[in-house]
């Protein structure tokens, strides 16, 4: 059965024919990432990391403009907005597929206008008027799990069965979706990797990608991209989590993720190609 992710401009099997994972890959205009923050600030700056991110393969860029590690302080709207939007039109007619990581529905709203082909929010469109600002586009919408919120989510993470919940969540905001009319070929889902979640709750949730998928019966992102369930199993500091972040995504691949949203997009972009081969 061929299964297909409406992708704004885009259209991806992920299952049947033409299935194939797609590199997602992270440029944060943030002051304060965990990973790169700052780096890509200026907009000169932020679209010579698209360019060069192009140049090694990315298919999808996910533009975020709020910080949201573990214990990061919310942005206005306004300073979102700075942010986001002019790189958000100096991008999106650079070849990739666009994503715009945000829980507020006026940069939703936004971004749509703009022309944006994903929507990932973090929230799973919980926001008052999330859903309507995003029900009548034809984006891909990423509904990601997270307890409690980015100020408070690490402090004491706490579950019964990790993968019962966070499917049951995933669940719940699906049909809240297609309750308001949302075509389901626009869903997408995330197991949220680090929001609100220890390290062993995190590789359960990685050991489980299969089964969320079938369960859902929905394509799988998987963001665990230099975090620090990557640095408690290899020891490293963030800016070494490469070769670690890389395993993480060919685990969640291999187990039939859709997306893998990514820092280090060469190296996973290779490692994919080899793997694809292979199979």
């Amino acid at each position: 059965m061929q299964s297909t992710l409406q992708f704004g401009r885009f259209n991806y099997p992920w299952r049947g024919q033409g299935a194939r994972a797609r590199v997602m890959g992270i440029l944060n205009v943030t002051p304060d990432s965990f990973s790169d923050g700052g780096n890509y600030q200026s907009l000169e700056f932020a679209i010579s990391h698209a360019e060069e991110m192009i140049e090694a393969g990315v298919e999808i860029i996910d533009i975020g403009g709020e910080s949201t590690r573990p214990g990061s302080p919310p942005v206005s709207l306004e300073d979102e907005l700075q942010r986001v939007m002019p790189v958000l039109y100096a991008v999106r007619d650079m070849g990739p597929a666009i994503s715009v990581d945000t829980y507020k529905p006026q940069v939703m709203r936004e971004a749509i206008i703009a022309g944006v082909d994903m929507i990932n929010d973090i929230n799973g469109f919980r926001a008052p008027g999330a859903i309507e600002a995003v029900r009548d586009a034809d984006c891909a919408l990423c509904i990601m799990h997270m307890q409690s919120d980015p100020q408070h989510m690490q402090l004491a993470p706490a579950y019964t069965d990790v993968v019962a919940e966070v499917s049951a969540f995933l669940r719940e905001r699906v049909e809240a979706l297609l309750a308001a009319g949302i075509d389901r070929r626009r869903l997408c889902i995330d197991p949220g990797f680090g929001f609100g979640k220890t390290v062993e709750h995190n590789y359960t949730l990685l050991k489980a990608t299969s089964r969320l998928i079938d369960e859902l019966d929905l394509p799988l992102l998987a963001g665990l991209s230099r975090k620090s369930m990557v640095g408690a199993v290899t020891g490293k500091p963030v800016e070494q989590r490469m070769a670690g972040s890389v395993g993480g995504a060919l685990a969640a691949v291999a187990q039939g993720a859709l997306i893998v949203r990514v820092h280090d997009v060469a190296e996973t972009v290779d490692a994919l190609k080899v793997w694809h081969a292979a199979q």
